[in-house]
Order: structure tokens, then C-alpha cells, then sequence
């Protein structure tokens, strides 16, 4: 289901953003999640993508919304959330769900899902993207069964995702409270880490890190720790020559167009308070070398955020949870600190354009 940017009704000034609540793998707890929102109250226009009849099923006795009356209304949110009511775009999934339990014919569906918010975001329906957790390997699993054939590699994320079809560099951030962690790499195997760094790729990076946390976070001048690749940032090039080759002339060249950048710094030393104290961000060089520190600190309140792209997107820090959905045993946490962070970046940015 997509929007056409000729006929659909454009966002008009209001002090209550309009998000784009994408489901999710509909076999997860994405829908619980959705469900919950309802319950709940936020300064935002709300309007859930998904599967309305899986909604309703869900819905259903749900022990974790308990007695509560939840009305599912279809289209668009045009008032702020309050609880008791979801409104819900339909798109329907191809076979009926059973919570738990994955179904490639259901793969589809999970991209329609983020095609038709990338491109209601695109258009202007809404400020912001917000996405529940899907599952990697069902749309892999899927493709390789027939069911997505128009996909050509393999779907490594979200993140990906968006960056393909706005063919933009994006940058991975995740945050919590005032602890942001970029990643100049992803989801790649640590084997092929060392050689998707250059100074141009930290080049670019950074760049985008900079001006984003200017543009989505209101920081006039800020201060990011760049982490070494290697053990004590490769020992003055005794553990590895990255720092010296590749990272340091890539902070170096930035840092003489106004960048406040520190590093390399060794990674076991920087997740400390007397650095975290004094900067705005700090860029990881791989998925595993930052975030286990930020998840340690934060899981289940921090927010996965794509920087990079013409638009707000924002996620949970956390996965499908395929064991817990349908229970009352999901957190809702990282949820509603997504659904926060997406409304706080849209304010950022109507305030930035009216500079």
C-alpha cells in the first residue's frame, strides 16, 4: 500500500506530530506493542501501520492491556493519542497469524509496511517513522522461497532498508538518556569490519553525525569520542595500524572545518564518566564494540535511530521477542522512548526550518 503524494492530505502546522507506528514481523510482539499504545497518551497524531485483523485478534482478551476498552478505528490519527482508541492503516497480511510463530507468505507484508511510512514521510502525511521489531531471517527465508522475489541481496535491517530506498549514507545511532552511540559499521561480520573503514567512509560519518545532532538534537557544537578499532587503539602501532593510516587523518581533516572530535580513543577506557561527562555522542567502529555498553546501561529505554535520511526514523532497541508476544510479559519501554525521541526530533526540526 503506498501514498500518492498527488492526493493524500499533506501534514499541516500543529503542535502534535504525526508518527507512522509500523507493526512489525506480525508473529512478534510488534502488534502487542501497537495494542499497548492505545492504553497510553502522547503529545503525537499516532496512526499504526499494519494488519488491522491481526490487531483485533490480538486484541482479544490481552492480558497485558487487562479490562481496558480498546476501540481500533480505521485511517489516519487526526487528534492527538488518547487512550482508548488506535487508529490503524490496513495492510493486510497474506495468511492468518499465530503469535510465535513465523510464516515467510507474511514477508511481504512486513515491507509494505515500511514502504508505505517511508513514503508517507516522504510525501508529508506524517513528521515521523516510528518501526517495531521485524524478523531478519523470515524476509531472507522468504526470498529464497520465491515469496519477495523482488528483492536482490540479502535484508540485513531496518536501517538497510531505508537507506536503499532513499539511496542515502545513513549512520546507525543508538541513545539513552545522554549516552549516544553511533556505529561506522553495522550488521557485518567482524571479519570484513577492518576493511569497510576508510577516511572517506569516517569522512562521510561523521559528517552526518554532526549535522544531525545539530539539526535533530538542537546541539550547537558537538563534541563526539571516536573509538579506536583495535585493543588501545592498535598501541601507538604495535596492535594494528588503523588508528594511524586511517582513523586519525579522517579526524584530522575534519577537525580543521570546526569538528570537535576526540580520538581515537582505546574503547575499554572510553565508556568512563569523565569522558562520557564532557561529550555528545561517541562513534563506535562496530555494532558489538559500543552497543553492549549502551544495552548494559539502558536496555529497554534506548531508542535505534537512522541519521542520514530526509526523514525521522526511530525504533526499538530490542527484537521481536517471538517467545513473549501475545503475553504481558513485553516491555514497553524502549516503545514509548522511540514514540518520545521521534516527537522531541520533529519539534528539533520545525524549529531548525523556521531559523
Amino acid at each position: 500500500m503506498s501514498i500518492d503524494s498527488k492526493t493524500s492530505t499533506r501534514v499541516q502546522p500543529s503542535p502534535a506530530p504525526h508518527l507512522a507506528i509500523t507493526a512489525g514481523e506480525p508473529a512478534g510482539i510488534g502488534p502487542d506493542l501497537c495494542l499497548w499504545l492505545a492504553s497510553q497518551r502522547f503529545e503525537a497524531r499516532i496512526s499504526v501501520i499494519g494488519c488491522k485483523k491481526n490487531l483485533q485478534g490480538r486484541l482479544v482478551n490481552h492480558p497485558l492491556l487487562g479490562q481496558q476498552n480498546i476501540q481500533i478505528v480505521d485511517g489516519p490519527a487526526t487528534t492527538a493519542q488518547q487512550p482508548g482508541t488506535l487508529h490503524v492503516i490496513d495492510i493486510p497480511v497474506t495468511e492468518p497469524v499465530q503469535a510465535g510463530q513465523l510464516n515467510t507468505a507474511n514477508a511481504k507484508q512486513v515491507l509494505q509496511l515500511l514502504d508505505h511510512a517511508m513514503q508517507g514521510c516522504e510525501n508529508g502525511v506524517y513528521n515521523a517513522m516510528v518501526t517495531a521489531p521485524l524478523q531478519k531471517s523470515v524476509i531472507n527465508d522468504a526470498q529464497l522461497d520465491g515469496s519477495i522475489p523482488e528483492l536482490c541481496t540479502a535484508f540485513t535491517g531496518h536501517t538497510e532498508y531505508l537507506a536503499d530506498y532513499f539511496d542515502r549514507q545513513t549512520v546507525m545511532l543508538l541513545a539513552a538518556d545522554k549516552l549516544r552511540v553511533a556505529l561506522a559499521t553495522t550488521h557485518l561480520p567482524l571479519r570484513a569490519v577492518p576493511d569497510a573503514i576508510t577516511t572517506n567512509s569516517l569522512n562521510r560519518i561523521l559528517r552526518i553525525l554532526d549535522s544531525e545532532l545539530r539539526q535533530k538534537f538542537a546541539l550547537q557544537q558537538p563534541r563526539i569520542l571516536v573509538c579506536g578499532l583495535n585493543p588501545h587503539a592498535g598501541e601507538s602501532g604495535h596492535l594494528g595500524r588503523e588508528e594511524i593510516e586511517v582513523i586519525e587523518p579522517a579526524l584530522q581533516q575534519l577537525r580543521e572545518q570546526g569538528l570537535d572530535l576526540i580520538g581515537p580513543m582505546p574503547a575499554d577506557t572510553l565508556f568512563v564518566p569523565k569522558h562520557l561527562q564532557h561529550a555528545d555522542a561517541v562513534l563506535a567502529m562496530y555494532h558489538d564494540q559500543g552497543l553492549p555498553v549502551l544495552k548494559h546501561a539502558s536496555f529497554g529505554r534506548a531508542v535505534n535511530i537512522t541519521l542520514g535520511l530526509p526523514i525521522i526514523r526511530t525504533s526499538v532497541d530490542h527484537g521481536t521477542a517471538l517467545d513473549l508476544a501475545g503475553t504481558a510479559a513485553i516491555d514497553t519501554g524502549s516503545m514509548a522512548a522511540a514514540i518520545e525521541s521521534a516527537i522531541q526530533q520533529s519539534h528539533a526540526v520545525s524549529a531548525h526550518s523556521n531559523r
